[in-house]
């Protein structure tokens, strides 16, 4: 009888997004709620949220994120303002700057980490990820 109004982005907050494994993006990824990736990523994400790498998943590129999981490959650049989990499986290369780390046993974590108590991250909306078409320039 009553149709509900569209729903706002703080609203979807909880909510979490897939991408499946089997499937490839390339290019950037902003998301104001939770985010969890299986299939690989060549590009750039940005969350007010929380990324979850699968076993299966691969981000080569940079984050910006508020919480972090990594069962998957990463390689790139990771700003983590809360909580990064390194899973036993995971492979990590590049650059880490956390307010939180945990490492599992097996991990293979390959990258300079700075972990600072004040991360700070900008709301989605406000930040602007390098575009391929200018890092080319």
């Amino acid at each position: 009888m009553f149709e509900k109004s569209p729903k706002s982005y703080t609203d979807l907050l909880g909510k979490t997004n897939r991408i499946v494994e089997g499937t490839f993006i390339k290019g950037d990824i902003l998301s104001h709620a939770d985010f969890r990736l299986d299939g690989e990523l060549i590009g750039n994400f940005q969350s007010n949220g929380k990324i979850v790498i699968g076993p299966a998943g691969s981000v080569k590129g940079d984050i910006i994120c508020k919480n972090a999981d990594i069962e998957g490959k990463f390689d790139g650049k990771i700003q983590v303002a809360e909580m990064l989990n390194v899973k036993s499986k995971a492979v990590i290369r590049g650059e880490v700057i956390v307010g939180k780390l945990s490492v599992e046993p097996g991990a293979e974590f390959s990258a300079s980490c700075v972990m600072k108590s004040n991360v700070k991250t900008l709301p989605v909306h406000e930040r602007q990820l390098p575009r391929s078409e200018e890092k080319a320039q």
